[in-house]
């Protein structure tokens, strides 16, 4: 394991670790319940803390058969924690504006602060925030284990031959094979993009989270993907976790087009455009040689012909547009997957969903994903199959 990924997962363990301690003082200690809750409660999110981080780990080394439904666990508690968190926050803004004059009062009051009604106010935030975390998380999972649907997005492009007016190209981007997403669902997803009869297939990388010993059964209905074009994929960052070159080589071997920093023409004859792919930009940490490098995927090119770039992260956009990419197709961010992290993916990413005109001759879509890292779970982030249809 690399440096920066021990450093990673140090700074996930103690952000982990932090969340249940804010649980344990909102939801457990401000409250006052009555013994024996507050040991219970304490030991409860003390194991919940160790469980989460240590189940995700070990995942990497475990068979798949144990390593599925421990990691399926910790990441539903993963999901409600956060929603937990989050409908607690939510509470106490609400109480903290609710209660802002008396609480103004009570600072410069020399009365003492009546423990009871303390008690009660706390007893109060952690009951709605249970309710709401519940709810939100019901519904989540509802979201995350549902039917995917197509969603067809019409772009208009100025340099698209005519003749190639209503070119269909489906995505598929984000379907983290691995732990908790399987063979069924990759089946599902590969019945829908090939019923929407594509010109082109594309993948826009973090396809596994897993080693190809162990997800190659699960993967291999991608075989049967079918395209009038082909069918063509780019890396995002959880290939280079799951070992970039033999997923690679994998996929080749299921008729997949492998685009690492290079270019095709895809079209008939002179009714043609460039698609364009490149490694995901966090590829550079894990050797020489690795990596994004735009420059090389698009040397030498007609700049009077269209452009589609694969780039698994949006922040690519920048370099996309100064080099004239018309459109550029990514994923990444799961539209935020589960409310209201989408307003933290925003810090990361200029994009976190949708179409989006970055520049007077540059668009970008970012898919939501086809399927769900970590939680198995989507509020307000369906997931997607694109059909981007050109015009």
């Amino acid at each position: 394991m690399k440096a920066s990924q021990i450093v990673f997962l140090l700074a996930v363990s103690i952000i982990v670790a932090l969340g249940h301690w804010y649980l344990w003082m909102r939801l457990v200690r401000d409250p006052g319940w009555p013994e024996p809750w507050p040991l219970v409660g304490a030991i409860a999110l003390i194991a919940l803390a160790i469980y989460l981080p240590a189940a995700i780990i070990l995942a990497r080394w475990l068979p798949r058969d144990i390593a599925g439904p421990t990691t399926a666990i910790a990441f539903v508690w993963m999901g409600f924690g956060f929603l937990l968190i989050a409908a607690t926050v939510a509470a106490d803004v609400a109480r903290w504006l609710g209660l802002g004059a008396f609480s103004l009062w009570a600072l410069f009051s020399k009365e003492p602060v009546d423990p009871v009604r303390r008690e009660l106010l706390g007893r109060g935030v952690a009951a709605t925030a249970s309710i709401l975390a519940v709810g939100s998380g019901a519904l989540a999972l509802r979201g995350g284990l549902g039917e995917v649907d197509v969603v067809e997005v019409p772009v208009s492009l100025g340099r698209l031959p005519r003749q190639l007016s209503g070119y269909t190209i489906v995505q598929l981007s984000d379907v983290h094979v691995g732990p908790t997403i399987g063979r069924r669902f990759v089946e599902q997803i590969v019945a829908k993009a090939n019923a929407e009869r594509p010109d082109a297939i594309v993948i826009t990388g973090d396809l596994v989270d897993g080693r190809v010993a162990e997800l190659a059964r699960h993967v291999e209905p991608l075989a049967r993907l079918q395209a009038r074009h082909g069918v063509y994929f780019i890396t995002g960052n959880h290939e280079y976790y799951s070992g970039v070159e033999p997923w690679v080589a994998h996929l080749k071997k299921l008729g997949i087009r492998v685009l690492r920093n290079e270019r095709v023409s895809l079209g008939d004859g002179a009714a043609s455009f460039d698609l364009a792919g490149i490694d995901d930009l966090w590829g550079a940490q894990f050797g020489e040689g690795q990596g994004a490098d735009m420059e090389k995927a698009l040397a030498g090119r007609d700049p009077e012909r269209e452009l589609v770039l694969l780039a698994h992260q949006p922040k690519a956009i920048d370099q996309a547009a100064s080099l004239g990419v018309g459109l550029q197709l990514s994923g990444h961010t799961h539209g935020g997957q589960i409310f209201p992290f989408n307003a933290v993916v925003h810090f990361a990413q200029p994009y976190v969903a949708g179409l989006h005109r970055h520049t007077e001759d540059t668009q970008i879509y970012v898919s939501r994903g086809t399927g769900c890292w970590g939680p198995p779970m989507r509020l307000g982030a369906p997931a997607e199959v694109t059909k981007i249809v050109l015009a």
